[in-house]
């Protein structure tokens, strides 16, 4: 008989997650656990083709949230992980920029047994979209499975009228309606794009309304570009971090695998949601506008979000300098199933120093690279400045090297990642140390 423990109404998970976070408060914990959240790695379907069946899927799901996660910057935050899939899996947490290691399950801890129940206790020090995902194992994984965005909200109000998430996501059909695993062969099957879960998403504002849009490219493999047309997309943070607002070129956000971009955007007319994968633009969704807001004063210019309290400069001259071959063979990269921290890292550097990292992409199609721990600035050519906003995620063109900067300020052993843009194409990981 199946265990009832996830099972439960979403009062007795609050009851559970409550009495385990106080028996922690009272058990001398310090600081006290502020937030909660029950997740679960379990199997469903979601309605991708009409006239056929649903599509089987993997997912990580909140249990312990009726709508979208929202915790709060500085929160402690409580984690218990079920596992009802029949493989080993844990959450693995992107953005989340902290000493956790109970969050990043490579670095020392094995993942959840099926059937387990984990407990863990993260830190959230700074607000932004992050999501948690299980593309760590996707060796194992038997359906292709459905990320988690979770939002950390600002410790100050932002001035927005609504705040969305709009979670874009990549499946390769098969022609019963099946989906293929990212790394394994797409072999006869077709790419279809969902937002939110949907195949044609509609969005409902009122005229005149900002929305604060948080994209995120939950695709497994593909570079995507999103565009809302006829209307000015304000890029307000990428990759969790806040930027210097700026409009998006041409009104369309290029965001690699993994990739988040916060947006705002002031409501004028219904419009369309166009994707672009590099090959065609299609329409994923709409803006449905249906009334007027009650705002009688034109909208002023965004100012930024409240800063993060990243370093506002980069000691570039008396930076440590390492360079890293992306998935080349023979340099340290390893499948997610076979990474032990026994290997040689791909770099170390004291607490507290700046480091430059070389990327080089020698594959003959475009490698998307994550650093986990850590934000990290875009550097110019010359390596005389560097773009103004901060990202966690790259995706890096054939034959190219990208440099990126780094303030060393987590201790620790950090994950880093690589994977080519073919759907067939293993993920890679390497770590690095910061002591």
């Amino acid at each position: 008989m199946k265990p009832r423990i996830f099972d439960p109404t979403r009062r007795e998970v609050l009851a559970g997650l409550g009495a385990s976070a106080a028996g922690l408060i009272v058990g001398g914990a310090t600081p006290p656990v502020t937030a909660q959240i029950a997740l679960q790695a379990r199997s469903g379907t979601l309605p991708l083709k009409p006239g056929q069946p649903a599509t089987p899927i993997w997912e990580l799901a909140a249990v312990s949230h009726l709508r979208a996660v929202r915790l709060k910057r500085f929160d402690r935050c409580e984690v218990v992980f079920r596992n009802d899939l029949p493989v080993p899996l844990a959450p693995v947490w992107y953005g989340l920029n902290a000493p956790a290691a109970a969050a990043d399950p490579l670095r020392g801890r094995a993942p959840a047994p099926p059937s387990a129940v984990e407990t863990s206790v993260i830190s959230i020090p700074n607000a932004g979209t992050l999501l948690a995902d299980f593309r760590l194992f996707e060796d194992g994984l038997k359906q292709p499975a459905r990320p988690l965005p979770i939002i950390a909200v600002e410790t100050s109000p932002v001035a927005v009228d609504r705040d969305e998430i709009l979670l874009i996501e990549e499946w390769r059909l098969r022609p019963d309606g099946t989906a293929v695993p990212p790394g394994q062969d797409p072999k006869d099957t077709t790419p279809l794009y969902t937002v939110n879960g949907q195949t044609s998403f509609e969005l409902s504002a009122a005229a005149n309304e900002r929305l604060r849009l948080r994209f995120i490219n939950g695709s497994q493999r593909t570079v995507l570009a999103i565009k809302l047309e006829s209307h000015e997309v304000r890029v307000m943070a990428l990759d969790g971090q806040p930027a210097e607002p700026f409009p998006a070129r041409n009104g369309a956000l290029v965001l690699a695998p993994g990739g988040r971009a916060d947006a705002f955007v002031d409501t004028a007319a219904s419009a369309a949601f166009l994707l672009h994968d590099g090959k065609e633009a299609r329409q994923v969704g709409s803006l449905k506008i249906s009334g007027q807001s009650e705002r009688r004063a034109p909208l002023l210019p965004p100012q930024p979000l409240p800063s993060n309290d990243l370093p506002e400069k980069l000691d570039l001259k008396g930076a440590l300098r390492f360079d890293v071959a992306l998935g080349a063979a023979q340099s340290g990269w390893a499948r997610p199933a076979n990474f032990s921290t026994a290997s040689a890292p791909a770099f170390r550097s004291k607490a507290g120093r700046t480091i430059v990292v070389a990327l080089k992409n020698s594959a003959p199609i475009t490698t998307v690279f994550h650093l986990h721990g850590h934000p990290f600035r875009l550097l110019d050519k010359l390596d005389d400045g560097w773009k103004p906003y901060w990202l966690d995620t790259l995706a890096i063109e054939p034959g190219q090297t990208q440099r990126i900067a780094f303030a060393a300020t987590s201790p620790g052993r950090w994950l880093i990642e690589s994977v080519v843009t073919d759907w067939a194409a293993p993920r890679l990981v390497r770590w690095y140390g910061v002591e």
